[in-house]
């Protein structure tokens, strides 16, 4: 906002456009130098940038809102912070951008696989897609979002053999999932004393693809019982999905890729299998059938592109999967271009690194696995303990505890870039101190404390009743840090949504909890002064929305009361 304000006035006395020149200012490191500072090395032709700052300065109109001086190159501005707070809470605070211009995104994201279990590593695709979702949407895009089930593939043929070998020694009524992660464990294993288990694998597999009754009773068997245990994880999460669509929704949609592909002369015979050959890109080959005639899944992955862009008239297609399958989708894309599409270019992979435990990556091949339910189970008796100790008498502590436990170890997850690793610590994540989604909720609450406190809240409100505020009360150097901080919700939205990086809007969420504490134990707020704590309480509103507005685009509940 304070940019967009000097950029408005600058456009008007230089040859730049509001937005380049919003794009050149500056926030100045000593604040007594001002509060925003344009460079002018960017208009210096002739004269030099001291000059021509020099001269800007003499020649801009007074403002109510700001002065104006040179500092060598620089044009600095220093806001009447009286003014522009209360302009700012006038307005109703700051204003989210449009920038999606109504464009659909098609989201893939979560995509766990059928009879597998939901690790603590699926949590990465899960909670970046929904926060994806929620920020596009935030700033104008009509976002859909897609689990992408892994309900088909070779490792069918596995489970359903091992299913047949060994099922009856599994407790698949109690719990069937890690009922199957046992079968699938063991089916490597014993695969390694009998390489006869491989074919048979395969054989059922092919089976599969081509109808077989029997296959296919035992197939649906794991996704109805996959889906059953998903769905409690994804209710916990506060996760939902406009579309379930797995892999095997495409299967009737390959054979009018192979035939495209064929026809355009872009598949090679290469050791008996089907592939679209990327030399000239530097890339492996794109295999499209294997030797035995079954697909693969980047056939599938071509139909599931063409249909998102034709039926489902996706503008831009994003799959939140982890970088290890970077080589996948840059095969994947380049092949669309081949095949002539040029929406191709608005397919986009958003990779992030591996959840870790103790330093190690997880493997359900192996059944090294995290249950995610576990950690939840975990997180949440943790919260229950701290809050037992710090405050016995809430109410609804099961509840508060709940939504702090998981709303810990997902801010603990987008906290960090994407593209890093996380080397998850149950105790780091569930803190109510540090850079932690406890404490910005635990902010949030004390926001709420505050308003209750107040009363009604009624003079802190925005549009009429603002008139018993006097912001000349809000002039401490801790109140214009946190109107600033305010400011700056936009821009961390934009640029959260423009980098498909929560992390930019989680590490705001922090520095504004930060900066509100700050004032908190600065200022009296509750004064009994009506026009001071008007004024006071209009800013704990504004952190109190922005912080509420924030926490839910990254899907973890704020709590009135902790």
């Amino acid at each position: 906002m304070l940019k967009e304000m000097i950029a408005a006035s600058l456009a008007e006395h230089c040859s730049l456009s509001s937005r380049q020149v919003a794009e050149l200012l500056e926030f100045p490191p000593n604040e007594q130098l001002g509060d925003v500072a344009f460079p002018c090395f960017a208009l210096s032709k002739k004269q030099s940038p001291a000059h021509i700052a020099g001269q800007l300065a003499a020649s801009l109109p007074e403002s109510s809102r700001w002065t104006i001086s040179a500092a060598g190159p620089y044009l600095n501005f220093k806001f009447n912070r009286a003014a522009v707070t209360g302009q700012f809470v006038q307005d109703g605070g700051a204003q989210i951008p449009e920038i999606g211009g109504g464009k659909r995104v098609i989201i893939d994201m979560s995509s766990p696989n059928i009879a597998k279990p939901f690790g603590i590593g699926h949590l990465r695709s899960t909670m970046i897609g929904n926060a994806l979702y929620n920020l596009l949407r935030k700033v104008g895009y009509d976002t859909v979002n897609v689990n992408h089930l892994g309900d088909w593939g070779t490792q069918f043929g596995k489970m359903i053999t091992a299913y047949l070998k060994w099922g009856d020694h599994t407790d698949r009524a109690s719990d069937p999932i890690k009922a199957y992660l046992e079968l699938y464990v063991r089916f490597h294993e014993e695969a390694k004393l009998q390489p006869e288990l491989e074919p048979e694998a395969r054989e059922w597999f092919v089976k599969l693809e081509a109808g077989d009754s029997e296959a296919h009773r035992y197939w649906n068997m794991f996704i109805e019982d996959s889906l059953a245990a998903f769905n409690k994880l994804y209710d916990r999460l506060g996760v939902s999905f406009d579309h379930y669509l797995g892999e095997s929704f495409y299967n009737d949609k390959m054979d009018a890729v192979v035939d495209q592909l064929t026809r355009q002369g872009l598949l090679e015979e290469s050791d008996g299998a089907l592939v679209v050959r990327l030399d000239e890109e530097g890339l492996p080959p794109c295999i499209i059938k294997k030797s035995d005639g079954s697909s693969i899944y980047a056939t599938r992955d071509l139909a599931t592109a063409i249909y998102r862009h034709d039926q489902m008239q996706g503008d831009e297609l994003l799959y939140v999967v982890g970088a290890e399958q970077s080589l996948h989708f840059r095969q994947l894309f380049l092949v669309l271009e081949r095949m002539g599409f040029d929406w191709a270019t608005e397919c986009k992979h958003i990779p992030f690194g591996l959840m870790l435990m103790d330093g190690q990556k997880m493997s359900t091949r192996r059944g090294k696995v995290v249950f995610l339910e576990n950690v939840l189970d975990e997180a949440a008796a943790h919260a229950l303990r701290i809050i037992e100790e710090k405050n016995p008498s809430l109410a609804g502590k099961a509840e508060v505890a709940e939504a702090v436990g998981v709303g810990a170890v997902i801010f603990g997850d987008l906290l960090h870039s994407r593209l890093h690793e996380v080397n998850f610590s149950l105790e780091d994540v569930v803190n109510f101190e540090g850079e932690t989604g406890p404490y910005v909720q635990y902010t949030y609450a004390r926001t709420q404390s505050l308003l209750r406190k107040a009363g009604s809240g009624a003079p802190a409100e925005s549009g009429d009743n603002a008139g018993a505020a006097d912001y000349r009360y809000t002039e401490s150097d801790q109140s214009w840090q946190l109107v600033k901080a305010l400011m700056r919700y936009p821009e961390a939205l934009a640029q959260a949504a423009q980098r498909y990086e929560p992390s930019v809007a989680a590490r705001y969420l922090i520095e504004l909890a930060q900066t509100f504490n700050r004032f908190y134990h600065h200022e009296k707020i509750i004064t009994g002064n009506t026009a001071e704590q008007a004024a006071k309480l209009a800013l704990v509103r504004q952190t109190a929305e922005t912080l509420e507005d924030g926490l839910k685009l990254l899907g973890v509940k704020a709590l009135k009361e902790m």
